[in-house]
């Protein structure tokens, strides 16, 4: 029996997107241009992040490599034959299958999608994403090709949200507060980190069913740390037991379809000592003063300039542990980052219109201080013409977030 290398398959029907047509045609659209004005033949994409911000399909590697070819009259992702048409089912745009058979017939179908007739003089790819391996093994089949990076000018497109990406956002963002509150109402003593994470997770994939009857369901995760584990803001959960005087960090993560949201909060259960409530309420002011800092027009550098003085004038700048801030859209905690949107010292992005954007400072204390712990707040901000709209209505504070039950 001879099998394909590579081969297309319309199994179904195609299925309803996070977006409409018209948004896949203006993304596909914006990156032609970028392509026309860098002399770009074809792109090569890889990563999770831009083949669903082109496509809408978001694959699911376990160790294939996946892909989307684009020029400028063509476009189709490449998927392995262990998912069969799903891809193409979600792909907005053609698809092309390869199989195990052989090994490196993921190139074979990339050249299958061009043809052999007249190879592309400059071609794109992810530096950021294409692994050494891969580099070589496209370069192989493509000998007379000129590679660049485009990953910086992917980044930059995406950074600049549509309206119809700002309405997933602040559903999103939504989910986030609702899954937040299921939390609240299950914290008390005894209860588990884990338990709790599970509580929430379990809300907001049920709202996100509510809200999307027709999408995917993937990757919402909760993180929710007591004591100890509230010293990073990564940090896993945990099955340690909450016990009264805790400090606690709520952190809510709905994925939508690709796009992430997030709510984070510092809460105590039943009571916060006097040093606690000290370092809580030096973040909450910090956090107050960065949510009015975020406007059209402002470099994200002078923001942390500003908020650094500010800690130091309140005594904390030692215990600052990252970044002020970061955008959002198609990311999560796995694939995906707009570097360029970040509120970092190194960041000079001057923030503009339908960008979407955390406020989020964070301070820890070391075990064996008094308050020690993780202090954090987060609210996502979206950039009008003329201001900002915070999107997070969750509530923060010590007023709000001394949890007795």
């Amino acid at each position: 029996m001879e099998r394909p290398d590579f081969f297309e398959l319309k199994n179904g029907q195609k299925v309803k997107l996070p977006f409409t047509d018209k948004e896949y045609d203006d993304r596909v659209n914006k990156l032609r241009s970028v392509m026309d004005k860098n002399n770009i033949d074809m792109v090569i994409l890889t990563s999770m992040h831009n083949v669903a911000y082109y496509t809408g399909f978001i694959y699911c590697s376990f160790g294939r490599p996946y892909g989307c070819v684009i020029t400028q009259n063509k476009i189709s992702t490449i998927s392995a034959n262990i998912d069969a048409s799903q891809p193409w089912r979600r792909s907005h745009c053609d698809n092309v299958i390869y199989t195990d058979w052989k090994r490196d017939n993921f190139l074979k179908a990339i050249v299958s999608i061009i043809g052999r007739d007249e190879p592309p003089k400059n071609i794109g790819i992810e530096n950021d994403h294409v692994t050494l391996e891969m580099s070589e093994k496209i370069g192989s089949i493509f000998t007379f090709s000129v590679f660049s990076d485009i990953s910086k000018d992917l980044m930059k497109l995406r950074m600049i949200k549509s309206n119809e990406e700002i309405e997933i956002i602040k559903n999103g963002a939504r989910i986030a507060d609702i899954g937040g509150k299921e939390i609240v109402n299950n914290i008390k003593e005894g209860n588990t980190e884990l338990e709790l994470a599970i509580a929430g997770r379990d809300k907001m994939e049920r709202e996100i069913v509510e809200t999307y009857p027709d999408a995917e369901y993937m990757d919402t995760w909760v993180w929710f740390q007591s004591g100890i584990n509230t010293d990073g803001a990564h940090n896993p959960k945990t099955n340690r037991k909450l016990i009264k005087g805790d400090i606690l960090s709520l952190n809510t993560f709905p994925m939508i379809s690709g796009y992430y949201t997030a709510l984070e909060r510092t809460l105590f259960l039943d009571h916060a000592d006097d040093a606690s409530l000290k370092a809580w309420e030096a973040n909450v002011k910090v956090h107050k003063r960065g949510l009015e800092l975020i406007k059209p027009g402002v470099k994200c550098s002078d923001i942390c300039h500003e908020l650094n003085e500010l800690f130091a004038e309140l005594g904390y700048l030692q215990y600052r542990t990252f970044g002020y801030g970061h955008s959002f859209g198609m990311l999560s905690h796995f694939y995906g980052r707009e570097a360029g949107l970040e509120l970092r010292e190194d960041i000079d992005t001057i923030l503009e219109e339908n960008m979407v954007v955390s406020m989020e400072p964070m301070i820890m204390i070391p075990e064996g201080n008094p308050g020690a712990g993780g202090y954090r707040e987060h609210d996502i901000l979206v950039i009008s013409k003329d201001g900002t709209e915070n999107i997070t209505k969750f509530p923060f504070g010590p007023e709000h977030n001394i949890i007795k039950n």
